[in-house]
């Protein structure tokens, strides 16, 4: 093959690496690939694997390169002299003429082709054992923004090679163990998209955190993109379910969090410097970047993508804000999760509770614990110690060395895509980014714990609080014929339980996402006019700034909160509770007391069934009405089956079910199933009425022990009595299993006893009920108790 100094993107593909690194490759890859998919990628071209080592040989550095990088390693140089001679050496040389021509060629080609006489071009490094299913090199090399000119171009070029020896970038190599000399670099040219006027982001083909394939992650900022890598802002953050994207239907968009978005780069005007950073306007901060069906584009892009290359992938995008169009600009494969084994699952726990100092996103699940050292400068890796907690303002890639030393990192800055979150990940580490003030409420040598184990918020607790760390082999957990299903409380918990082998969901209680995630009273945003409270006022005003309507703010809210429940488990049954809260704890969201009565004994007051239809709540259910609605029909999580709780008798049921059917919720239309609670006597006592209104049966062993033996769950003096395996309990258990079968009905049970009391579960599965449902941290003991019992019943 003839030597070529230059390559234009359209000619080359993923069997270039070795010529154009595995950036430039996978460039030309989707640019010849995936185009009749939609997919855009800015033109452009690519110096090659040979030009570099022309250019090393032409100026005659590689043997001062060679005695250079043996200092090191014999441990005669630091790595930041090594880093600058060998840079030095780069920057002092020149290109050999043949190759300076062939850039200043394709560049006038790349304007003839753009219809501009001096493009503004982005110029980024690509080295060849870059961008590798197992190695990201995050950020490793420079990228130059907004480069204009063929003189320009060539000092831009010249920087990108000398790049390849930054420290960052020798400590990586060192890292991952790569040769340094067999690394070659090659430059990708690319007509700029103008993002400065519109926006930027990265885009992840399965959950960064977590690992669940499902979902694409998409972060996106106002300007161009360099600020998120190095974590310099806040991102929105965008989560797509994947299955619904092929039905144009759909928008199964689960979550749309708004970042704060202070600053954004722009080009710059006069001077040397070709970007700058800027404030952001009110308008920007308070919008999203992206609308719905950019989100939607973007998702449907990034899945095109990962299926050509077969696994997941870690790709930039950028929206040029003159055209309104959307283009990739580099996609590479991503190194954390599509390369680890899902064989095992290791999980994290605090063992005591403690009220966080700090909050952020969080990075990985794991927990850690360390004397905190703020850093402002990665040269102070020398006084660092090591296994402490780095808390900085933001990281960029010349921190890698003294981010391995670290225990955790905790920044000021940043998004789940940024630097610090994509070298964490590898690095296996917690992280907490994004917190705002680590650096203000800090301070050297506090021992802190940081902890990524409690969803995806991550906290940063003052102290070395007690936890536990747990390895299991997920091969080991026993298949059952009972379908074993968990209980989840909130969306950021189901997605770190995907990997357990449940059948679904067996309960998804409303309540913990109306609390958790949407905070407000549903009357109080259906009448906020009423609302006197001046403090819970200005908190809703807050929690739904950005939304014109603020019951459509608790429909959407609440619809993507159940639906990022819903998604890990699909198409498993997941069954949603439909709010349970009693009065007491209803006054208890934003806005709420205004709107709730004051009861003796709110257990048995206004709850569950009877709720949905009084005056006092009715708007706000047809709100939740809408909300599932939403959830099954328009996302698309249509494995979501209702469930009524304590519904006291069949004509109550027929009251709910018509008040839903009024709402949109239909039983048995689009395949909608309704189950009931049986945590009431009457439920066992009148089961046939029940199961001919309802679609199954999930018993609540709290409510009905309590209900059986009349003993209040929550009472300390009767703890005692408190027994879900007291005789009569289990004869209403073992009765409805019994009816409902006869009456075609399935029957689950959601609670802890199977996990604590392996002979309750033997007897749940002597009994034939269908389905268990425990916590997540229970599954495993529950599993083997069932499995255990099956064998001993002959029911394998």
């Amino acid at each position: 093959m003839a030597r070529q100094p230059v390559l234009w993107l359209e000619s080359v593909s993923s069997a270039d690496v070795p010529r154009v690194g595995g950036k430039n490759a996978s460039l030309g890859e989707m640019i010849a690939r995936l185009g009749e998919a939609g997919v855009r990628v800015p033109a452009g071209f690519a110096t090659t694997a040979e030009a570099f080592r022309d250019y090393i040989a032409a100026n005659g550095i590689g043997q001062a390169m060679a005695e250079r990088l043996a200092e090191l390693r014999e441990g005669r140089a630091t790595l930041q002299q090594t880093g600058a001679a060998i840079r030095r050496l780069f920057l002092d040389a020149h290109f050999p003429e043949a190759t300076a021509e062939a850039i200043r060629s394709a560049y006038r080609e790349l304007a003839e082709r753009s219809g501009a006489p001096d493009p503004a071009v982005a110029v980024r490094s690509s080295a060849t054992a870059e961008d590798l299913p197992t190695a990201s090199f995050a950020g490793q090399q420079e990228t130059f923004l907004n480069v204009v000119g063929e003189r320009a171009l060539l000092e831009a070029c010249r920087h990108c090679y000398a790049s390849l020896y930054t420290d960052r970038a020798i400590s990586y190599r060192e890292m991952q163990g790569f040769d340094h000399l067999k690394v070659a670099l090659s430059i990708g040219v690319q007509v700029m998209v103008r993002a400065d006027l519109g926006g930027s982001g990265i885009m992840f083909t399965l959950d960064t955190e977590s690992g669940f394939p499902g979902v694409v992650v998409i972060s996106a900022a106002w300007g161009l993109g360099e600020p998120i890598v190095q974590g310099a802002v806040n991102p929105d953050r965008y989560l797509v379910f994947k299955p619904p994207l092929a039905d144009p239907a759909k928008v199964p968009i689960l979550e749309k969090q708004r970042g704060e978005k202070a600053r954004k780069m722009v080009y710059a005007e006069g001077g040397s410097a070709r970007t700058m950073m800027v404030e952001t306007t009110g308008r920007e901060r308070d919008g999203f970047v992206l609308e719905d069906a950019e989100i939607l584009q973007l998702a449907r892009w990034g899945l095109a993508i990962e299926r050509h290359y077969g696994r997941p992938m870690d790709i930039e995008w950028a929206k040029d804000g003159q055209t309104g169009e959307l283009a990739i600009v580099q996609a590479r494969p991503e190194t954390v999760h599509g390369s680890r084994k899902a064989a095992t699952l290791k999980t994290w726990r605090l063992k005591a509770k403690a009220r966080p100092v700090l909050r952020g996103a969080a990075v990985g699940e794991a927990i850690a614990t360390g004397p905190a050292q703020l850093v402002r400068n990665p040269e102070d890796i020398e006084g660092f110690p090591e296994g402490a907690v780095l808390v900085a303002e933001a990281t960029d890639p010349d921190w890698v060395p003294l981010m391995k030393k670290a225990a955790a990192i905790v920044t000021d800055h940043g998004g789940a895509t940024s630097h610090a979150a994509i070298v964490s990940r590898e690095l296996g580490i917690a992280a907490v980014v994004g917190t705002g003030a680590a650096m203000a409420t800090l301070h050297d040598g506090q021992p802190v714990t940081v902890s990524c184990a409690e969803g995806d918020e991550g906290r940063v607790y003052d102290g070395a609080l007690p936890f536990e760390a747990a390895e299991l082999d997920l091969a080991a957990i026993p298949r059952t014929k009972t379908a074993m299903m968990l209980n989840i409380a909130s969306p950021a918990a189901a997605l770190r339980a995907w990997r357990l082998p449940a059948k679904g969901v067996g309960l998804a209680r409303m309540e913990f996402v109306i609390n958790a995630v949407v905070r407000a009273h549903p009357m109080a945003l259906l009448r906020f006019d009423e609302v006197q409270d001046r403090a819970a006022r200005r908190e809703i005003e807050q929690i739904t700034r950005g939304w014109r309507d603020k019951a459509e703010y608790f429909v959407t809210t609440l619809a993507r909160g159940v639906a990022r429940i819903a998604a890990p488990f699909h198409p498993h049954p997941v069954i949603v509770r439909l709010s349970d809260f009693k009065s007491n704890e209803y006054a208890h969201l934003v806005g709420g007391r205004q709107f709730e009565p004051v009861e003796e004994n709110p257990m048995l007051g206004l709850r569950g069934a009877s709720r949905y239809y009084s005056e006092r709540y009715r708007e706000g259910f047809a709100l939740e009405c809408r909300a599932m609605k939403m959830a099954r029909e328009e996302i698309g999580l249509d494995n979501i089956i209702l469930m009524v709780p304590f519904c006291r008798t069949p004509a109550e049921a027929d009251r709910v079910l018509a008040l839903m059917a009024e709402n949109g919720l239909k039983r048995g239309e689009r395949g909608l199933q309704v189950y009931v609670m049986c945590e009431i006597p009457s439920n066992v006592i009148l089961a046939e009425d029940f199961a001919a209104r309802f679609d199954g049966f999930s018993i609540g062993s709290n409510d009905l022990t309590q209900l059986t033996l009349g003993v209040d769950r929550d009472s300390a003096e009767l703890r005692g009595l408190f027994d879900e395996r007291d005789p009569a309990v289990k004869t209403l258990i073992s009765e409805v299993v019994r009816r409902a079968h006869g009456a075609g009905v399935k029957v689950g049970l959601c609670g802890e006893a199977p996990s604590n009391h392996p002979d309750f579960a033997a007897f749940l599965v002597e009994c034939g009920i269908d389905s268990m449902s425990l916590n997540p941290d229970s599954f495993v003991a529950a599993a083997r108790a069932v499995a255990e019992a099956e064998a001993q019943l002959g029911r394998p």
